[in-house]
């Protein structure tokens, strides 16, 4: 069962890490990076002020925030990576690597599973929802989370089972974070956010989507062009 689970997960990683070309490599390489979303990740915090103002409460959750991101980010390096001991597909000791295509020589660390990338995009997109109880919040989040992990796919450090490892992971994490932080510090289920606010987080996001979009498009086949044309 396990080979059966082994071998399906190897040949969907080859089949996902296969739609490869120019714009894509420095797109999902950009993707990938944390620190691309980093205005993103700003916009939490700006959105809770607004939501609670300077109260303790405001504290609290970005505590809460903070807490999630170091657990569910300890839980898989240093917990899981080290006693699963299973390398990533593009590392020299995977059967594999020599099919998997790479971006910039990039190959990871020695083990892959679970996806730290995976556990942390998706424990912030279920926080979030927990948090503010907005669905197209939620869903935007989501979209994102799925598209942050599968660029590690395309990028050939990690196979679909790690990312949906890290996945299942980040939501439970998140959602104990925040249970905890319910009962431990006696605060009310937060009620239904109706204004527009929490949006703010997936629109930034969907900005630097959209930038990312625009400059790799301009690196890939616009600017070659134009050298090419002042070269003759």
């Amino acid at each position: 069962m396990i080979d059966w689970l082994q071998n399906i997960d190897t040949a969907l990683m080859l089949w996902l890490n296969g739609f490869h070309n120019s714009f894509m490599d420095t797109f999902m390489w950009l993707v990938s990076n944390k620190l691309m979303w980093v205005p993103m990740y700003v916009m939490i915090p700006y959105v809770l002020y607004k939501r609670f103002g300077i109260k303790a409460a405001l504290f609290l959750v970005v505590a809460m925030f903070l807490i999630n991101v170091f657990a569910t980010d300890s839980f898989c390096s240093q917990v899981l990576r080290h006693n699963i001991l299973r390398p990533r597909p593009s590392n020299a000791d995977s059967p594999i690597y020599r099919m998997v295509h790479i971006v910039n020589g990039y190959r990871g660390g020695h083990y892959g599973f679970p996806s730290c990338h995976a556990a942390n995009s998706f424990s912030l997109a279920t926080l979030i929802t927990l948090v503010f109880h907005n669905k197209k919040t939620a869903v935007l989040m989501f979209l994102w989370a799925i598209l942050h992990s599968y660029s590690r796919v395309y990028l050939g450090v990690h196979y679909p089972g790690d990312i949906i490892a890290g996945a299942i992971i980040g939501c439970m994490v998140a959602g104990l974070v925040y249970y905890i932080f319910r009962c431990l510090l006696k605060v009310e289920r937060m009620r239904k956010c109706h204004t527009a606010e929490p949006m703010i987080i997936p629109y930034m996001g969907l900005s630097i989507f959209f930038l990312l979009i625009l400059f790799c498009t301009i690196n890939t086949y616009i600017l070659p062009r134009a050298f090419i044309c002042h070269v003759n």
